[in-house]
């Protein structure tokens, strides 16, 4: 869609708005159902406070709210979000972690704390929701419509998370919460307890009615190991190769048609071991009612270690992939099961297994502050912000790989039975060993530091339609590095003695030998050296970092008139203008494995019109429209100027591209909700999107020097569309006697179709 259409939309909005001009102004319809003043708190309180957040507002959006410490059963806000209707999240290691809203990734989705976007630990600019604990939290806003004064780059939708208040909350001075927490996910794994911990304290004391502080301190411990068994699937490209490719299959029978064999399996057991702090403080004065002054802190802080046993099967020649070799499968002592011309089952000599014993640590910082100062003087309301988000990341991952040849190895996947995997030598010898690897990927470090102020403005205004206008501007400086680091050492030849390792089994599904377990520092101090993991090389060819400044002004009207079709008619229309400027600093690899550095710049600007509209008609029937085109700036990593180029055959290279422009769509949003009693909703809403701009992967063949490469880059391309339905239901069954009308229901549906390809230009 055009802009001049768009704007076109907005105006017809705005104009119905303004042909209700004559029209004397009425109160707001309340909602027919009356009820005596009744006290509610916990979590029938969040829930009766979220649905007025939801009814009240003049956009499309979901609620949560927990005005009262600790009353959220989640451990981070994260899973409380998930919820949400049109909200899913990728889980890491047992946790909700970054949210998906209306079948766009994270990377389509704002996230802001107090309104203020913030530092992200990923290489991108994703939000890592689990980082914040939900005691720390009074009410999350998904606000899936887009008005003018939301800060610029959410196109699935900009979620936004508020800290407690001190000076309007109404709770216990004083909140400790503290027990046990148990995981069963790695029951099976010896040595491996799964008990951990939450405890939380929090405190809210008032000086006085003008005056108050909170503070609050949260530790968890959560061990969630699992077990896991995969295969690794069948070769490509079997029924038409392509030329010169090296990853098809044969023909094992002579029937003159190609026959699919499976690439491997794999047997792996984690042991996780996650620590989670966090402590947060706010001060509120507000000593008129003219004027107010808020600050927050949080600092929160995630320790990860992960041991992980795994026995891969079949790396050298399950898959008989070496160009259509047929010589694993007919070599003698071999035999095959073949089934509408895919191998499942088969005996193969001299089959590889391979164990791999690892440790992958991380530890994440996220230190998030701001002030906000407000004053009202008669019609006019002044708001500055400023803030400072920093966010650290270290990660680093060593680990020792043994390889085996057993005699024979058998393999039946055949459906209708367990999968078995089997090995002439049961439990492998630490003799058997032929080949030894060793690695050391790290330490990986990322900062991501970003600085913002802003200042806003609302005059009330006298007339009908218009309400009040509101405009401001924002500016922002963030910068985010990455460098990386590694070191493979040589092995030194000296058998590690047996007593070292550990078998055991998990099973997970499957029929398998055991899996074998160690000490990895013992095990590479003999394999590797005393100093096998101490040494580190950087790779400069990874290292990048980009310097993004943003500038944003605003201008919005907000208008209401009555007996508009017989409702009360709210809402808005502005538009955003977001001038972004980039450098990308970066080191490009040569063929010949040296290394040169660059700098690309770039810079875009956009305007973004809005509107919104709301129609009330009593007795909790709402109708809600929405308008705007909104965009999402590229992932921060896919900005770098790097490159890296390997210095072999197939002759491949990575790289990013600082020159990208930003994801694009306009968008429309339509919502029904009945609000039929406290507590209770039915709604329906409906979306579309339409994707002017998109970011991809793409491989493209590039000479450098005389010699072609295949590099992947990200890339800008057509775009698409993507439109769903979601509804929701939830009430307290109050229709049932005594106790039971304490219960309830609370349920969503949604369903998505769309065009995009996430990660395909």
């Amino acid at each position: 869609m055009s802009h001049y259409k768009l704007l076109a939309a907005v105006s017809g909005m705005a104009m119905m708005a303004a042909a209700s001009a004559y029209a004397q102004t009425a109160p707001a319809p309340a909602n027919a159902a009356q009820v005596d003043e009744i006290v509610v708190t916990g979590v029938r309180k969040s829930m009766r406070d979220a649905l007025a957040v939801k009814q009240g507002s003049d956009k499309v959006v979901e609620a949560i709210s927990a005005k009262d410490i600790g009353v959220l059963p989640d451990v981070t806000i994260a899973e409380s979000i998930a919820r949400l209707p049109g909200v899913n999240a990728t889980r890491d290691r047992g946790n909700d972690s970054q949210a998906v809203v209306r079948g766009l990734g994270a990377r389509l989705v704002l996230g802001t704390i107090n309104n203020r976007e913030v530092a992200s630990s990923e290489p991108d600019r994703n939000v890592r929701w689990e980082i914040y604990p939900s005691e720390v939290v009074s009410g999350v806003q998904v606000y899936k419509s887009q008005s003018a004064d939301l800060i610029a780059g959410g196109v699935a939708a900009t979620i936004n998370i508020d800290t407690i208040a001190p000076l309007d909350y109404k709770g216990p001075e004083f909140v400790l919460r503290a027990g046990p927490v148990y995981y069963d996910g790695g029951k099976d794994i010896p040595n491996y307890g799964t008990t951990g911990y939450r405890a939380s304290g929090s405190l809210v004391h008032k000086f006085n009615d003008d005056l108050a502080i909170v503070l609050g301190l949260t530790s968890q411990r959560q061990k969630n190991g699992y077990g896991s068994f995969t295969g690794w699937g069948y070769n490509d490209s079997i029924a038409r190769p392509p030329a010169g490719a090296s990853d098809y299959s044969g023909d094992l029978n002579g029937d003159g048609k190609l026959d699919a064999t499976p690439w491997g399996a794999q047997e792996s057991a984690s042991r996780i071991d996650q620590k989670r702090t966090g402590v947060s403080g706010g001060l509120q004065w507000r000593p008129t009612d003219q004027f107010e002054l808020k600050g927050d802190v949080l600092y929160s802080k995630i320790k990860i270690s992960e041991l992980q046993d795994q026995t891969v099967w079949g790396r050298n020649n399950w898959g008989n992939w070496n160009n259509g070799n047929r010589g694993d499968y007919t070599a003698p002592g071999a035999s095959y099961t073949l089934i509408n011309n895919t191998v499942v089952a088969a005996r193969l000599p001299y089959s590889s297994v391979t164990t791999v014993l690892s440790h992958y640590t991380e530890d994440k910082d996220l230190l998030v502050g701001g002030l906000n100062g407000k004053w009202t003087n008669d019609q006019w309301t002044m708001a500055g912000d400023v803030s400072y988000s920093k966010a650290e990341r270290t990660n680093s991952w060593k680990g020792v790989r043994v390889e085996a040849y057993p005699d024979w190895t058998t393999f039946d996947t055949r459906a209708g039975q367990t999968p078995t995997i089997t090995t002439s030598a049961p439990t492998i010898s630490l003799a058997q060993y032929a080949n030894q690897y060793g690695s050391h990927d790290g330490p990986e470090h990322l900062n991501d530091e970003l600085k913002a102020a802003a200042l806003d403005f609302t005059r009330q205004l006298e007339g009908v339609p218009f309400k009040s206008v509101q405009f401001g501007v924002r500016a922002s400086d963030r910068t985010k590095e990455h460098g990386a680091a590694g070191y493979s050492p040589a092995p030194t030849g000296v058998t590690v003695p047996a007593n070292l390792f550990t078998a055991y089994t998990i099973g997970k599904g499957a029929n398998l030998p055991a899996i074998l377990t160690g000490d990895i520092d013992k095990i590479a101090a003999i394999a590797y050296g005393a100093n096998a993991f101490s040494r580190a090389d950087d790779k400069p060819a990874e290292d990048w970092s980009v310097h993004e400044k943003v500038y944003e002004g605003y201008g919005k009207l907000n208008f209401a008139a009555d007996s508009v079709g017989g409702a009360w008619l709210t809402g808005n229309i502005g538009a955003r203008v977001v001038r972004t400027e980039s450098e990308s600093t970066g080191f490009r690899a040569e063929t010949t494995g040296a290394v040169a550095s660059v700098v690309v710049g770039s810079q875009y600007t956009d305007f973004l019109p809005s509107a919104n509209a709301k129609f009330d008609f009593g007795d909790g029937k709402v109708l809600r429209l929405g308008l705007a085109k909104v965009i999402a700036r590229p992932p921060l990593d896919e900005l770098r100027a790097s490159r890296t180029l390997t210095t072999w055959s197939p002759y491949t290279g990575s790289a990013g591209n600082p020159k990208l422009d930003p994801f694009e769509a306009v968008q429309l949003d339509a919502s029904a909700e009945w609000y039929f009693r406290p507590e209770a909703l039915i709604a329906a809403s409906y979306y579309y999107k339409d994707v002017d701009s998109y970011i991809g992967w793409k491989q493209s063949p590039v000479t450098y020097s005389g010699q072609t490469y295949t590099v992947a880059s990200p890339a800008n391309g057509g775009g698409g569309y993507i439109q769903g339905l979601e509804l929701t239901f939830q009430t307290p069954f109050f229709f049932l006697p005594g106790p039971l009308a304490n219960f309830g229901i609370y349920s969503n549906y949604a369903y998505v179709d769309s065009d995009l390809k996430e990660f395909s230009p």
